[in-house]
């Protein structure tokens, strides 16, 4: 938030970061404080919600990333079963032994990890296979695009049972209408995200606005992510 300018976006700052060799540093800081605020929910007698955090792939040329989720876990005093890491297809093209090595050391954690905006970079079935995630997000141009083009309602509904093929949760981005919403619950998409459901929201917003859907057992949902954490530990 600049006093001058408002508030900016992510797509204003991102490539500038990533140009600049900021992006560790912001990635770092986004990460701790992401778990420290899902802590605070919980504290303030929300149930467990997973945080998803975004990693940019210039994060994965430091060799301080996973130390960085480690620390943010251990800090923050989350469960690592309620943190996921949001990757795009692009980062498996620049360095697809790294990536995977670096996202099966998360997922032995106990954290989850997402393929973003799917659909837009290197889509390969090949390498899909071998990736240690556990969701695919269909980017937004496709979702949205759905009510108008046959084209894009197909690649959904492909997508969809691909991803459920190889044992992977689907969500689908940009929602922004209950007719697109019903369409993707009757493809069998498991989870969605867009304004129509809520416009972004500050953190104490959020809370107000999640309290009184919250319907997940916390007492449940830690035992679950509880068993996950210590069973990757024993290991």
């Amino acid at each position: 938030r600049s006093p001058t300018h408002g508030l900016i976006l992510p797509g204003n700052f991102i490539e500038i970061a990533e140009q600049t060799g900021l992006i560790a540093q912001i990635g770092e800081w986004v990460l701790l404080e992401a778990c420290k605020q899902q802590r605070a929910w919980q504290d303030a007698g929300l149930a467990p919600i997973q945080m998803a955090v975004n990693v940019s792939s210039m994060q994965f040329r430091e060799d301080h990333l996973l130390a960085a989720v480690v620390a943010a876990i251990e800090q923050s005093g989350i469960l690592p079963g309620f943190l996921q890491l949001e990757v795009t297809e692009n980062l498996f093209m620049k360095n697809m032994t790294l990536a995977r090595n670096t996202l099966e050391y998360v997922r032995g954690l106990g954290a989850t990890v997402a393929i973003d905006d799917f659909g837009t970079g290197y889509s390969s079935l090949a390498y899909l296979k071998r990736l240690p995630v556990d969701e695919l997000k269909i980017d937004k141009s496709f979702v949205m695009a759905m009510e108008k083009e046959q084209g894009d309602a197909k690649i959904v509904r492909s997508t969809i049972d691909l991803a459920h093929n190889l044992g992977l949760t689907v969500v689908a981005e940009g929602v922004e209408t209950g007719a697109i919403a019903e369409v993707l619950a009757q493809l069998g998409c498991d989870e969605a995200q867009g304004y129509h459901y809520a416009r972004p929201l500050a953190a104490d917003a959020f809370q107000a606005w999640l309290a009184p859907k919250a319907t997940v057992a916390t007492a449940q949902a830690e035992a679950e992510c509880g068993v996950l954490a210590f069973n990757q530990t024993e290991m």
